[in-house]
């Protein structure tokens, strides 16, 4: 991409001069090199191990108790729709009511549970790099944690940059809040490298906390390795690899190291380590994973028709001698209206919408 000039406008004068001829000729070859080397976008910093840790491990799937979904679908394109929560167990809502919405440059989503905790997502598409995010919920109660969260995400070709500010406030007479930064840039077709860091004062009578996290990211069509390096002295790790068609298996490994509290110091070494795999079947997905506690868990998602979804969760913890079992039903409501509507999409792509 070269850089656009106008020697005959009124600022021309800029431009013909050698300085800015070299460096322009300087910028337009690094853009060439770059160009040929046929870098790809590496996503987020924040979802550099998201193949192990979100698709599959089981820690952010895992529940206890009963559960029931009821899906309606009013609108392919543009997507919208609603859904009922019926729940009875450990950290659910016994009732919860969502809502939907997403468009190529919008996408709006709403939850409220029957103790009237609210949360929203609202996030607006620029244009094909540039996307605006914010969140926000609001408990109610004395010790309700109310929360609100504004991201700015810029997607290049080569690289991933954004902006994110969880609570931030002027309203004590200066900036508190806890802002996050991170780059994540493609330095070949197999190697990514970024940075993240955080800036966080509760309030003037404290002073700031900075700290400053080094990520890599290593992917190729069968494997994927990735590491996070915090400042506080915390190391993440992942392996993933697809063994086949069907079955995927991944590790994932947190090593901590701290001063000790004892009297004669030293370092406190704190590790978990989770080994994890997941089958796909034609009608089924079933995940399960060990770690270095002791602790087992296993999920099975399996569709008994098209339009439901059962769900059997279970972990049992060695350690503590103590076992949960989970049980989910979900069923999915489209009506004769929608199915004529995707048939006359025919091949036509979904909206990209910007979750």
């Amino acid at each position: 991409m070269a850089v656009a000039t106008n020697p005959d406008g009124p600022l021309g004068f800029l431009h013909k001069n050698p300085v800015y001829s070299g460096l322009s000729d300087v910028y337009n070859a690094f853009q060439e090199r770059r160009a040929k080397l046929g870098l790809s976008n590496p996503g987020q910093v924040e979802n550099i191990a998201k193949e192990v840790q979100r698709d599959v491990l089981t820690t952010n799937l895992m529940f206890s108790g009963l559960r029931a979904d009821l899906t309606k679908a009013f609108s392919f394109s543009p997507l919208f729709q609603v859904s009922h929560q019926f729940a009875m167990g450990e950290r659910l809502s016994p009732y919860t009511f969502a809502a939907l919405y997403g468009t190529s440059k919008v996408f709006a989503q709403g939850n409220i549970d029957d103790q009237g905790a609210l949360s929203a997502s609202f996030n607006w598409r620029w244009n094909d790099s540039f996307i605006t995010k914010s969140r926000f919920q609001i408990t109610p109660g004395a010790t309700g944690q109310d929360m609100a969260q504004f991201e700015n995400e810029y997607q290049g070709s080569d690289f991933t940059a954004s902006l994110k500010g969880l609570n931030p406030s002027f309203l004590e007479g200066g900036l508190t809040g806890i802002f996050i930064g991170q780059y994540l840039q493609s330095v070949t077709p197999k190697l990514s490298l970024g940075l993240e860091g955080v800036w966080q004062r509760a309030g003037l009578t404290q002073g700031p906390d900075t700290a400053l996290s080094y990520v890599a990211r290593y992917k190729t069509d069968t494997y994927i390795a990735s590491a996070q390096l915090q400042a506080q002295g915390a190391l993440n790790a992942s392996y993933w690899q697809r063994l086949s068609d069907k079955v995927q298996a991944g590790v994932d490994m947190t090593l901590s190291v701290a001063p000790s509290g004892a009297m004669m110091g030293g370092l406190a070494k704190e590790g978990v380590t989770t080994f994890g795999a997941k089958y796909d079947f034609r009608m089924s997905t079933f995940r399960a994973q060990i770690d270095s506690t002791g602790k087992l868990s296993c999920l099975l998602e399996k569709r008994v028709a098209a339009p439901v979804m059962m769900t059997f969760a279970a972990d049992v913890d060695h350690l503590t001698q103590q076992a949960k079992i989970g049980v989910g039903i979900s069923i999915e409501a489209g009506g004769e209206e929608l199915q004529e509507q995707q048939e006359a999409l025919g091949a036509q792509p979904p909206p990209n919408i910007p979750f």
